[in-house]
Order: C-alpha cells, then sequence, then structure tokens
C-alpha cells in the first residue's frame, strides 16, 4: 500500500512542558490508524501536526507520493465539534469551502445523501441535532474531495447509540470514496472497531507504547473475541505507562 502520509515528532513542547517525544508513523492509501491515549497526552496535537496546523516541533512531517497535490485539499480536518456557520443552511456549509464562488451542488447533494441528511439540505445548523450537525461537519471535510481525512475525536459529545451510527457512517464513507483516516480518540472500543491500525499513546510526554495490528476485515462484531484481547492489552499498556 502506497504510504499517504509519515508524521515523525521527535519533541513537541509548549512552553516548559514537554508534549510529545518520539511518536512516528505512517497512514496508508484505505486506512484507518487511531491514535488512543489518555486526556492531555498530545493526541490532538499530533493531529495538528499531521494538518500542518503546527510546526513548531523538531521532526517532519512527509506526503508520500501517493498524494495527489493537484487536489483542492488532499488532507482535510474535521474537528471535535460541529462548527457550523449558524447562518448557513446544510447544503450552505458543506459547500463553504467555495464561498464567494459557486458551489459544486450535485456533489454537495451526493455527500449529502452519503451521510444521512436526505431532506435537510436546507436546515439550519439551529435545527440539527448533535449527531446530524457532525454528520454535516463530515460531509464539509469531505467536499475538497480529500483522500486523508483527520478526525479529532468527532463522537465525543454525542450519546453512545449515536457514536455507534456515526462510526458506521466513517467505515461506509471509506467504502465509498476510497479516503483514509486518521482518528484521535480516548475511546479504547471505538479506536479497535474502527482501526486498522492502533497506536497507543502513554501519559504527557505522549510516547508510543504499543501498536496494535487489527487484523480483522470489516464489518466487525463488536463483540469480537479479537476485540476483547485487544482491548486488553491496550489497557495493560496504558497501565503500564502510568496513563490510567
Amino acid at each position: 500500500m502506497s504510504i499517504l502520509l509519515n508524521v515523525k515528532v521527535e519533541e513537541k513542547w509548549f512552553g516548559a512542558s514537554k508534549v510529545l517525544e518520539d511518536v512516528e508513523f505512517s497512514l496508508v492509501e484505505r486506512q484507518v490508524l487511531a491514535l488512543l491515549g489518555p486526556s492531555g497526552c498530545g493526541k490532538s496535537t499530533l493531529l495538528r501536526i499531521a494538518a500542518g496546523l503546527d510546526d513548531d516541533f523538531r521532526g517532519q512531517v512527509r506526503r508520500g507520493d501517493a498524494i495527489d497535490a493537484r487536489r483542492q485539499a488532499p488532507i482535510s480536518y474535521v474537528f471535535q465539534e460541529p462548527r457550523l456557520m449558524p447562518w448557513l443552511t446544510v447544503a450552505e456549509n458543506i459547500g463553504f469551502l467555495d464561498s464567494g464562488r459557486q458551489p459544486d451542488r450535485a456533489w454537495v447533494q451526493d455527500l449529502i445523501d452519503a451521510v444521512g441528511l436526505t431532506g435537510f439540505e436546507q436546515a439550519l445548523p439551529k435545527q440539527l441535532s448533535g449527531g446530524m450537525a457532525q454528520r454535516a461537519a463530515i460531509a464539509r471535510g469531505l467536499y475538497s474531495r480529500p483522500q486523508v481525512l483527520l478526525l479529532d475525536e468527532p463522537f465525543s459529545a454525542v450519546d453512545a447509540f449515536t457514536r455507534m451510527a456515526l462510526q458506521q457512517l466513517v467505515l461506509d464513507l471509506i467504502g465509498r470514496y476510497g479516503i483514509s483516516i486518521l482518528l484521535v480518540t480516548h475511546d479504547i472500543d471505538e479506536a479497535l472497531y474502527l482501526g486498522d491500525e492502533v497506536i497507543v499513546l502513554g501519559a504527557r510526554p505522549g510516547r508510543v507504547c504499543a501498536r496494535l495490528d487489527v487484523a480483522l476485515a470489516h464489518p466487525r462484531a463488536r463483540g469480537d473475541a479479537v476485540l476483547g484481547e485487544l482491548k486488553e492489552r491496550a489497557l495493560a499498556e496504558l497501565h503500564g505507562a502510568h496513563a490510567l
């Protein structure tokens, strides 16, 4: 598989506090790579570095030859909260990247259908549930036709049932659009259910304490014994790194 992104962080500091140390990973085509760890271990900082939003670190971020530089935005970012423009409709929010010019209405509609918001094209954000708003945010992240979608704990603010539905949505979108996902989460079950590879980070400064290969095809059964064994290993690694 071709590498899309390689991230190597030797050190990252915030003032006098070291946040990350000796973290390296690569993301390949059609892969879900999950960064798992406790709050404050530097997961979101890693995502910002991967996105090119933070270059104040020692190390490097390389885009692989498989990245198509001709794309409007080959790497797209979805935040923890939807961050929709309250005065714009769902369709307008999704096509916001083309603000000031004519958005691709057919592509906007395709994305609306893909994330399950058909019929809500003209709805304002205040008319949406939390899960629906996050679906719109994911569709907006896909508008630029990215190869890589960065997800920063995007389901942390929704209830358990909505969370599972959104997890399935992510898997459906990978199959539909052939994208790769770099996911930040502190939920072990989520990381293992979605991830092809899970990188476990210890407490600050965040260091790699385990790399878990989830050798299960999708769709996966949430109660699969393999996932249970990997969860036990992840918990043991986090305890050993004093992250729990």
